[in-house]
């Protein structure tokens, strides 16, 4: 029997996870198919998703899912940015509050401050992406402050302004 009305958000909830816990999004599982790789140019960790996000995404997501139905490898790289000067304001904002100034808690403790809003505002983010049905591979999230990927994206900026 149908319900009286239609809870879309539940029922798209159900199918998400779906899919999502049964790896289709997930690249490296066809190792002999040609890849095929967005990398998701990554919304600021400084707040939540605007329209402009949403078309960008949307017409990702169709290119990325018509290449897996192609049987491609493909990837959808997921990640965000630490937007240095806006997420600096935002958590002095918060700070200030608190009636605490930066230099209070000295460089370390203010990088803190800093992932802490990370692990709060990528998390609303991240959660905005998956109600509009993006198919990233989330195993493959990054952050441009993750270890390993500051060492990436410094090197690339040296070598191409050695290049000038």
């Amino acid at each position: 029997m149908l319900d009286k009305t239609f809870e879309f958000s539940q029922l798209e909830k159900n199918i998400y996870d779906h899919w999502d816990n049964s790896g289709a999004f997930k690249c490296g599982q066809k190792p002999d198919a040609e890849p095929y790789t967005i990398i998701l140019p990554p919304p600021n960790v400084t707040g939540s998703l605007h329209i402009g996000h949403a078309l960008n995404h949307t017409l990702q997501d169709i290119l990325i899912r018509f290449e897996r139905m192609r049987g491609r490898d493909a990837l959808w790289q997921p990640g965000m940015d630490h937007a240095g000067i806006a997420t600096q304001m935002v958590v002095e904002r918060q700070l200030d509050e608190q009636n605490i100034r930066r230099h209070d808690l000295g460089r370390e403790g203010f990088i803190d401050r800093v992932w802490e809003w990370k692990e709060e505002s990528g998390g609303i983010i991240f959660n905005q992406m998956r109600r509009l049905g993006q198919s990233c591979d989330w195993s493959r999230q990054k952050f441009t402050m993750d270890e390993g990927f500051v060492e990436a994206v410094l090197k690339k900026f040296v070598d191409h302004i050695t290049m000038i």
